[in-house]
């Protein structure tokens, strides 16, 4: 497994990865498969995205197939610039529980690390998702509250804990 720091060439490939994540697990994510397929020029979308300052996307390569990503951003305004948050976390049942979702979050928070002026980091997680939350603790977070309902899918309604890594 290695985990590296994704470059618009490998756009293709977490557009694929990212699809796959909205089908397989649509109440993690606020953005829909429904919207995502519709949304024109997705992979040049995806590519400026790997490019932009301050956004850091990890891929974990399984024999050079991707199967797991994870989004590090460091908040731009002057009065939040301190934080970070992890968005798009995900990795693809055939690959899970082999701590491939630990290598990408703790390849984010070395990250975070390097980088001057950040000093915490947020994330959100499905408050049902008890691998997901039982991972983010193991590495340190800390749940600061719950945002009910959320999200909704359909009919269903997900809860959020809002989580908080201080670096």
């Amino acid at each position: 497994m290695e985990i590296k720091l994704l470059t618009p060439a490998d756009a293709s490939a977490y557009w694929e990865l990212r699809l796959e994540a909205l089908q397989q697990s649509p109440e993690a994510f606020a953005s829909s498969y429904e919207e995502a397929i519709q949304r024109p020029n997705p992979i040049e979308h995806v590519e400026n995205n790997l490019r932009t300052e301050g956004n850091y996307t990890f891929g974990a390569f399984d024999q050079n197939k991707l199967v797991g990503v994870v989004t590090l951003v460091q908040e731009s305004s002057l009065k939040l610039k301190h934080r970070a948050n992890i968005f798009a976390m995900y990795v693809s049942p055939v690959t899970r529980g082999q701590g491939v979702g630990k290598a990408l979050v703790t390849e984010a928070i070395r990250k975070a690390k390097t980088i001057e002026g950040i000093e915490k980091l947020n994330l959100s997680v499905v408050s049902t998702n008890e691998a997901a939350k039982k991972l983010y603790i193991q590495l340190g977070f800390k749940v600061f509250g719950v945002e009910e309902k959320a999200l909704k899918v359909e009919d269903t309604y997900y809860d959020e804990d809002h989580m908080v890594l201080i670096l």
